[in-house]
C-alpha cells in the first residue's frame, strides 16, 4: 500500500485492473495475513471490498463471524451489534454468536456477555468449549476465579469436552488463587484426559504461578519442560521462557534460551530483544544488556521504544537522572519516537530530584502522546508527585495533573482514583469508563511484567 490512507481496496482494484482475477480464497488468505499481524482496519476493507460485489463472493457464516471480529475491533461493540442484528438468521450459527460474545468479553462487558451466553444455551449452541472458555478469559480478568470452577463444573456436567485453552485458563485460575496444590490437581486430570497434550503455554502458566508462590525450583522444571514442547517456529515461547527465567532469577538460563533463540531464527524482532534486555536488567546484568541494545540499533527495522524505556527506567532508579537524560536525547537521535511511558520515566526522576516544573513538563508531554490505549500513569508515580507539591505547597501543579487525569478520564474509574489518595469529588461518571480494565489499574505502565495468565488469555483470544 504506497499510500495506507487510500485503503486495501486501492490495491485490489489495481490488481484486478492490470488483468489479475482475484479468487475468494486468495482474499480470505490475505485477511488472515493481515489479522496475524493485527492489521485489522486493512483486513476488513477487504471485506468490504468483497461485500461490494456479492454476486462473485458469497459471504460464508465463517466470514460473517470473521467480520463481526474485524467490526468490533476498528469501529467498536456498537457496530459488532449492528452488524449483528442486520444479518439473516442463517447466517446466525454458533460461530457468529461466539464471535459477538468474544467481542462484549474483550471489552469487558460482563451483563451483555453473560445474557448472550444464556442465548447461546437456549439455542442449543453451548455444546463445545468456546463460549465457556471465552466466559472463562473474562472471570480471570475479573479475578472472579469461583466463576471459572463454576464454567468447568458446566462444562463436564454437560459432557462438553474439554480443550487445551480449557485447561490452560484453569490452571491459571488455580495458580492465581494462590493454591499450588488445587493446581496440580488440576494438572493431574490434565494428564489422564487422552484427548489432551500439555503444550509449551501449559508449562509455561504453572511456571509462572509457581515464581508467584516463590517455589523457584518448581518453576524451573517447569520452564524445562516447556523448552521440550516448543514446536515449529513459535517466537513467543522463547520470549516468554527467557523472560520467565529472568523473573525466577536464572541469569545463566535466560542467556542460554537467547542463545538458542538466535541460532534457530537469522533475524529476531523487537519483542525477542526487549524480552532478553528486560530480563537481564531485571537480574542486574546492565552492563550485558547494554550490548545486547547496542547489536539491536545495528539489526533494528524501526525504533521501537519501549526497548529504551528499559534501561532509561534502570538509570532512574539508580538515581543516574543524568544518564536517563543522556540516553533520552540518545533515543531521538537515532529516530525514537518517545511514548507515554517513556515520558513517566523521566517524571519518575525528576519527582526523586524534587523538580516539580520539570515533572509536569514531562507529564503533559506522557497525555500528549499515549498512542496506546493501555497507558495510564502508575498510582505510584502520581501519588508521589501529589505529596511532593503538598511539601512544596504548590497547589497549582497539583491541580494541573488532575486536570490531565479528569480530561482523560481516568478518574471515572473509583478504584484507580482511590489508589491515587483523591476524594471522592474528584470521580466523575461510573465506576467503570468505556475502556479502563479495572483489574489492572494497580500495575499501568509495567511493560516488563511478564504475567502468565495474561499471556495464555492473549494466546486464546488470538486463536478466536
Amino acid at each position: 500500500m504506497e499510500n495506507p490512507e487510500l485503503g486495501s481496496a486501492s490495491v485490489l482494484n489495481q490488481w484486478e485492473k492490470e488483468g489479475r482475477k482475484l479468487s475468494k480464497w486468495e482474499l480470505c488468505r490475505v485477511v488472515k495475513e493481515l489479522r496475524k499481524f493485527k492489521k485489522h482496519k486493512q483486513a476488513l476493507e477487504v471485506y468490504d471490498w468483497m461485500n461490494d460485489r456479492g454476486e462473485r463472493f458469497r459471504v460464508s457464516t465463517s466470514d460473517a463471524a470473521i467480520q463481526l471480529d474485524l467490526i468490533a475491533k476498528v469501529r467498536g461493540i456498537s457496530g459488532a451489534e449492528d452488524y449483528f442484528l442486520k444479518l439473516p438468521d442463517t447466517l446466525k450459527d454458533r460461530r457468529i454468536y461466539g464471535a459477538l460474545l468474544n467481542a462484549y468479553v474483550k471489552a469487558n462487558m460482563r451483563e451483555q456477555a453473560e445474557s448472550l451466553l444464556e442465548k447461546i444455551r437456549s439455542k442449543g449452541y453451548a455444546v463445545h468449549s468456546l463460549p465457556f472458555n471465552v466466559m472463562m478469559t473474562l472471570y480471570m480478568n475479573l479475578k472472579e476465579y469461583d466463576k471459572v470452577d463454576s464454567m468447568i463444573l458446566e462444562m463436564k456436567e454437560k459432557s462438553v469436552q474439554l480443550d487445551i485453552y480449557s485447561y490452560n485458563i484453569w490452571l491459571s485460575s488455580c495458580g492465581s488463587e494462590g493454591s499450588a496444590e488445587k493446581m496440580e490437581q488440576v494438572f493431574e486430570q490434565m494428564k489422564l484426559d487422552r484427548t489432551i497434550n500439555p503444550n509449551w503455554t501449559t508449562f509455561s502458566t504453572m511456571a509462572t504461578m509457581y515464581i508467584k508462590m516463590g517455589q523457584s525450583d518448581k518453576a524451573e522444571d517447569c520452564l524445562k519442560k516447556a523448552e521440550s514442547r516448543i514446536t515449529g517456529r513459535d517466537r513467543m515461547a522463547y520470549h516468554y521462557l527467557i523472560s520467565l527465567y529472568g523473573n525466577v532469577g536464572n541469569k545463566e538460563e535466560a542467556y542460554r534460551v537467547w542463545t538458542v533463540y538466535k541460532t534457530i531464527f537469522p533475524t529476531i524482532p523487537n519483542l525477542g530483544y526487549h524480552a532478553i534486555i528486560s530480563s537481564l536488567v531485571r537480574l542486574r546484568d546492565v552492563e550485558r544488556a547494554e550490548k545486547i541494545y547496542e547489536e539491536w540499533l545495528q539489526v533494528k527495522s524501526s525504533y521501537d521504544p519501549r526497548i529504551g524505556n528499559v534501561l532509561m527506567g534502570w538509570y532512574v532508579r539508580e538515581g543516574d537522572l543524568d544518564k536517563a537524560e543522556s540516553f533520552f536525547n540518545h533515543m531521538v537521535d537515532v529516530g525514537g519516537k518517545p511514548n507515554a511511558s517513556t515520558w513517566e520515566t523521566l517524571v519518575e526522576g525528576h519527582i526523586g530530584e524534587k523538580r516539580i516544573s520539570e515533572a509536569l513538563s514531562c507529564w503533559k508531554e506522557a497525555f500528549i502522546s499515549k498512542a496506546s490505549r493501555s497507558w495510564r500513569p502508575k498510582p505510584a508515580n502520581v501519588s508521589a508527585f501529589f505529596e511532593l507539591c503538598d511539601v512544596k505547597d504548590d497547589k497549582e501543579s497539583k491541580e494541573v495533573l488532575v486536570g490531565l487525569l479528569r480530561q482523560s478520564r481516568y478518574l471515572e474509574n473509583k478504584e484507580y482514583a482511590s489508589l491515587i489518595g483523591l476524594p471522592p469529588g474528584d470521580v466523575i461518571g461510573n465506576e467503570l469508563s468505556v475502556g479502563i480494565d479495572k483489574t489492572k489499574v494497580n500495575n499501568e505502565g509495567d511493560e516488563d511484567e511478564n504475567d502468565g495468565s495474561e499471556m495464555l488469555l492473549n494466546q486464546f483470544q488470538g486463536s478466536v
